[in-house]
């Protein structure tokens, strides 16, 4: 009778199992938010420069302007396209003398040819005269057409409706072909810029939504996808500029606006945790582990890639299967006996 009331004391005297909840290891595929901060640019935005050198007498072109499709942005001084001009206008008609006299001469020694009064050689001379004549006039006709045209190049003017983005030389400066005058961004789309590393790009699918938000106002943002990315990155930053093309961007998003983007990338099949579950161990991240035979825990250090207030991804320490104590970790000791919250004791 003794030996029985103590063996039932020492059974109650042995501490209960510390209730706890826990998770079944398993992997999943887990997304990697991505985060870019970038700025909003034209789709199609074109430098707008003089086919010739010359003097700039007048430049219109001030940033921020909206101009229109053939509106004039700057003038070149026309002083010496304008007398080459005349000069090519009176060739054409010293030409066009030239080949009347020529075909007067042909039509005489044609009749007379009919005749008898003339020789075959006589005839000949008529016709070569004739046609050398006639090339003659083309060949003025054709430098009056480029004399025209030269002075049309005079005037710089804008091929499509946009905004002047930027704008170049001054008024009395001396300009060069093809130098920038103004730079226009076109009205027909609106791209969001971005530098990106190399390590992000490859990671993400190529046909993956972004989401783009103002800077310093996340409720207006527009949806767009990659269009294009830059085939080599910068030699400072190391990174490749990638454009997203938007869709219906709202009037907020300005040119030059400063954007945020996001995009959700798959990191594939990893395994992630409850961030309750993680508590310290020789000054690393640790879990417990529940041993399903015995019901008692083991602390393990694990290596965590990166974690939130909701979960943790695990790199290392975890495998399938494995069962990991999720809430209740603060009052656990090794070889300590649980009882998941909701089982039978």
């Amino acid at each position: 009778m003794l030996g029985a009331c103590g063996r039932e004391a020492a059974t109650n005297d042995a501490p209960a199992p510390r209730i706890v909840r826990t998770a079944t290891i398993e992997k999943r595929k887990v997304t990697t938010p991505l985060t870019f901060s970038g700025r909003i640019e034209a789709e199609d935005e074109v430098n707008a420069a003089f086919r010739i050198s010359g003097r700039l007498l007048i430049n219109d072109a001030k940033i921020g302007d909206r101009v229109k499709a053939g509106q004039v942005l700057a003038r070149l001084e026309s002083q010496n396209e304008l007398n080459t001009l005349r000069q090519a206008q009176a060739s054409l008609a010293a030409a066009q003398g030239q080949l009347t006299q020529a075909r007067n001469h042909f039509d005489r020694q044609e009749t007379l040819l009919a005749q008898g009064w003339t020789t075959r050689a006589n005839f000949d001379a008529a016709t070569q005269a004739q046609q050398t004549a006639q090339s003659q006039v083309d060949a003025a006709e054709a430098q009056l057409n480029s004399a025209h045209d030269l002075v049309g190049f005079t005037e710089l003017k804008a091929d499509a409706p946009g905004v002047i983005t930027a704008s170049g030389p001054g008024a009395g400066e001396v300009v060069q072909v093809g130098q920038m005058i103004a730079r226009i961004a076109r009205q027909d789309g609106r791209d969001a810029v971005f530098d990106v590393p190399a390590q992000s790009i490859r990671s993400a699918s190529a046909d993956t939504e972004i989401n783009v938000s103002l800077a310093d106002d996340s409720s207006i943002r527009a949806q767009g996808r990659v269009r294009e990315v830059a085939a080599q990155a910068s030699a400072v930053t190391r990174t490749f500029e990638v454009r997203v093309g938007l869709t219906d961007p709202p009037p907020a998003m300005r040119l030059g606006a400063s954007v945020v983007g996001r995009v959700n990338t798959d990191a594939g099949p990893m395994i992630d945790i409850p961030s309750s579950a993680l508590t310290r161990m020789n000054q690393r991240p640790a879990v417990w582990i529940v041993d399903p035979a015995t019901n008692t825990v083991s602390v393990r250090n694990v290596d965590v890639l990166r974690f939130d207030e909701a979960q943790a991804i695990i790199s290392q320490g975890l495998d399938t299967g494995e069962i990991v104590v999720t809430a209740g970790v603060q009052a656990l000791h090794p070889g300590q006996k649980v009882r998941v919250l909701g089982s039978e004791p």
